[in-house]
C-alpha cells in the first residue's frame, strides 16, 4: 500500500486510481451521513478524488494516506453544506413508507440518524469517524488534525447528548 502511495506522489495515475477505489466506499458512507442523500454524496466523492489526486503530492506520510483522505471527505462534506445553506430531509425516499411495514432495523437505522443530527458538526465528526469508521482515537484527531485529548472529550460530549436524547425519548432506560 506505502508502495501505491509513493507511486501516486510521483505523479503515477493508475497507482493513485487504484488507491482511490481502495476507500471509495468508505468516502462515500462518510459523505452519505453528511449531506444525506445519493446524489450530494457522490459530489462529495468526485471532489475529494479530484481535491486528494490534485494535493497528494503534498501528503507528508503516506502511511498516514486514509486518515489524510478521510480529512479530505469530511472538509468537502462540510464545504458543501455551508455552500447549499439548507436541511436535507432525512432519508426522504422513506417518508411515504412511514406508514408501516418498515423493518426495526430501519427503524433503528433513522432513529441512530436523527440523534446523530442533534450533534453539532465536531461532535458528529468525532462519532462519525469512531463508530461509522472504527479509527482509533488517534487517527480521529490526526484526521480532524485535533489533540488527543480533544477529541476523546468531544466524543464523550456527543455520547453524553445522545445518551440524554434517548432518554428523552423512551429508548434508553
Amino acid at each position: 500500500m506505502l508502495d501505491l502511495v509513493k507511486k501516486a506522489q510521483k505523479g503515477n495515475d493508475n497507482a493513485f486510481l487504484t488507491l482511490f477505489q481502495e476507500y471509495e466506499k468508505d468516502i462515500y458512507k462518510i459523505a452519505f451521513v453528511y449531506v444525506k442523500n445519493q446524489s450530494d454524496a457522490l459530489d462529495v466523492v468526485q471532489e475529494t478524488a479530484y481535491r486528494s489526486f490534485k494535493t497528494i503530492k503534498n501528503l507528508k506520510e503516506p502511511k498516514y494516506f486514509k486518515t489524510w483522505l478521510i480529512r479530505i471527505a469530511v472538509n468537502c462534506s462540510l464545504d458543501l453544506l455551508r455552500k447549499q445553506k439548507k436541511v436535507v430531509q432525512l432519508m426522504p425516499e422513506l417518508e411515504g413508507n412511514l406508514s408501516g411495514g418498515i423493518n426495526e432495523d430501519i427503524d433503528l437505522e433513522v432513529t441512530v440518524r436523527d440523534l446523530i443530527e442533534g450533534l453539532n458538526e465536531e461532535e458528529k465528526s468525532v462519532v462519525i469517524l469512531r463508530f461509522y469508521e472504527g479509527l482509533t482515537f488517534k487517527e480521529v484527531s490526526e484526521t480532524l488534525d485535533i489533540p488527543l485529548g480533544t477529541a476523546k472529550t468531544i466524543l464523550y460530549r456527543g455520547l453524553n447528548k445522545l445518551r440524554n436524547n434517548l432518554k428523552g425519548d423512551g429508548f434508553y432506560e
